[in-house]
């Protein structure tokens, strides 16, 4: 007789080990397809690659980025944009849609809806024109953008502006090597060295 209370019991185990398990591996699953829906959809990490936006970002900073889904562009705002079939750009939204602007020829001073703007994140504080010439008036759905060492960026001021779609999403926070938040506007190295 108690081999036969024994099997029962036995089996009884076995069933709360097995539900235990296959609840523990749901929750496992779960939260694996909720942090690649967050990964895929909400967050990314990104690398800097070349000097584009020295002394703010450096080559080599790895940076967190909230999806282009989530976001609305404003300027100065650091974002990655995916331009046609070339390596993500980093660049900061100096002008949206609707902005008007232009670059003096002799100065390099921006100038947006006829107001000339401080950019104390610019390296050196020159703007050189390249290509571009004259005042832009920012398409609706588009962005004017450039990145911060303005001698050595391939931006708007020769890519022309950029469409919202195409921007993976806004930099707001710094991995390595120098943790930190990113705010508008920010240059958070803070000096000019290169």
């Amino acid at each position: 007789m108690k081999t036969e209370q024994a099997a029962p019991q036995a089996d009884g185990r076995v069933t709360k080990r097995l539900a235990s398990a296959y609840e523990w591996i749901s929750t496992c699953i779960g939260a694996l397809l909720l942090l690649a829906f967050v990964y895929v959809f909400a967050f990314r990490v990104v690398s800097v690659s070349g000097d584009s936006m020295n002394n703010t970002l450096r080559h080599g900073d790895r940076l967190l980025l909230l999806s282009g889904m989530f976001y609305t562009p404003e300027r100065g705002d650091i974002v990655v944009i995916h331009y046609q079939n070339e390596q993500p750009l980093i660049k900061r939204v100096i002008a949206v849609g609707g902005d008007r602007i232009s670059i003096d020829k002799k100065t390099g001073l921006v100038v947006l809806n006829g107001t000339p703007i401080e950019e104390a994140y610019v390296r050196e504080g020159y703007t050189p024109t390249f290509e571009f010439a004259g005042e832009l008036e920012v398409p609706e759905g588009y962005i004017f953008a450039m990145g911060d060492n303005r001698g050595d960026s391939l931006d708007s001021r020769s890519l022309g502006a950029f469409s919202e779609r195409e921007i993976v999403g806004e930099v707001f926070f710094r991995l390595s090597p120098h943790a930190g938040v990113l705010r508008n506007g920010d240059g958070v190295y803070g000096d000019q060295s290169p």
